[in-house]
């Protein structure tokens, strides 16, 4: 083989090197986002499920300690309208009307999600006591939860009815 061979041998041989190098770069990096954004629809479906059934969860007796708890699990803003919420209206009113409500996840489901934003569709069901019906009610309502991810952890910025 001539010298001039060698080098067109060597040159394509070095540019399938290249494009094999960019091509495995290229699928690893979307591997690697595909996992980031699976971790994150699971993470955040998990942290929407627990921490709005606990923001609908409450008893007379404890209102005014327990439900102050749940907002360490809230965006700034959306934390600040949640105390203010329970402080005007919830707490009042459970203690008024001696409210016991429990509040359970029946099925959940993700709308979209990516490494720092996810809004997540969850499905609950709210058996609330009270002294004038002791035997209880059993209420459904869907909620729409857009949750950000910030300091390493998932937070619900918002909680919308459906």
């Amino acid at each position: 083989m001539s010298k001039r061979a060698i080098k067109i041998v060597f040159s394509v041989l070095g540019i399938v090197a290249v494009l094999a190098a960019v091509v495995l770069g290229v699928g690893g990096y979307q591997l690697w986002e595909h996992g980031r954004v699976e971790q994150a629809r699971t993470d955040a479906l998990s942290t929407a499920s627990r921490t709005v059934s606990a923001m609908f969860t409450y008893e007379p007796g404890t209102v005014d300690t327990e439900l102050p708890k749940v907002a360490d699990n809230l965006s700034d803003a959306f934390k600040a309208d949640y105390l203010q919420l329970i402080k005007q209206a919830i707490a009042p009113g459970a203690k008024e009307k001696q409210l016991t409500v429990k509040a359970t996840t029946q099925a959940e489901g993700v709308v979209s999600a990516d490494a720092e934003h996810a809004v997540v569709l969850l499905y609950l069901n709210q058996l609330t006591t009270s002294k004038d019906t002791p035997q209880g009610t059993t209420s459904g309502s869907r909620v729409r939860v857009a949750l950000d991810h910030a300091d390493n952890r998932w937070l619900v910025a918002q909680v919308t009815p459906i």
